[in-house]
């Protein structure tokens, strides 16, 4: 669609005989989380590689903000406004919360990482830091450790990081995964008010969190989306229901 942030047109992608990326096409549009559902082996790992620029599709296209992004590195997307969190924590452990986002901040800047021994000295990067701390929550943290905090506050500490970027547009990697009920409302509270800053694409294995957040959903399975719709309409459907939750039709 030509209103897409972030597009994907045709990504084909295969290892050997599998065929990791089938032809997938998907978009995301300004004000919305857009989900990536799907079971363990369906390709979500490998869609989000080529969207963010970790792997090269075979064929196919990435667009960010109607430009093609398909030969650029992952520093040039995420110079360009795409912003990525992890399944697993990126984070640096044993420096403090604000040097992480200052870290984050610098990158995003485009400075040569020879700064870093100065950046925590330049007002504006640490200010650019501390706004992104204050959007998540963690403000008051900003000088501990990052050891120190719990695995919920570490996630709310990628999405700081993020928001250094100035993003465009989200790519979020299972943000609930390890957070407890608590922890996952929290995060589902601040995703849900990210959504006006940046559109999400969200790819999340926690069905509770997905529904409620969720404008659209996309189902992947075997590396073909296999259905797209709203909440409704993807929890009505029964080829999702055999394919992706295991039901019967």
């Amino acid at each position: 669609m030509s209103d897409a942030i972030l597009q994907t047109r045709n990504l084909k992608k295969r290892f050997g005989a599998l065929a990791a990326t089938d032809d997938v096409s998907i978009d995301l549009r300004a004000g919305e989380i857009h989900a990536i559902i799907g079971p363990n082996g369906a390709g979500k790992s490998t869609l989000i590689a080529q969207i963010c620029g970790g792997l090269a599709p075979d064929s196919g296209t990435v667009h960010l903000m109607g430009r093609d992004v398909t030969q650029d590195s992952t520093a040039d997307r995420a110079r360009a406004g795409l912003a990525r969190t992890f399944q697993i924590s990126a984070l640096a452990m044993e420096d403090t919360v604000l040097e992480n986002v200052v870290l984050g901040a610098l990158g995003a800047s485009g400075r040569p990482w020879q700064f870093w021994t100065r950046a925590l000295s330049d007002r504006s990067l640490t200010a650019i830091a501390e706004a992104a701390l204050e959007r998540v929550g963690l403000i008051d943290q900003r000088h501990m450790r990052c050891a120190a905090l719990s695995h919920g506050q570490r996630r709310q500490l990628e999405v700081a990081v993020a928001l250094t970027l100035s993003p465009k547009a989200f790519v979020m990697d299972e943000p609930m995964a390890g957070l407890g009920a608590e922890g996952s409302h929290q995060m589902t509270a601040l995703l849900d008010q990210l959504r006006a800053e940046a559109p999400i694409l969200l790819v999340e294995h926690d069905m509770d969190a997905v529904f409620a957040l969720a404008d659209r959903i996309s189902v992947l399975v075997y590396g073909k989306v296999i259905a797209s719709g709203s909440v409704d309409e993807i929890r009505s459907s029964s080829t999702v229901r055999v394919a992706y939750l295991g039901e019967e039709a």
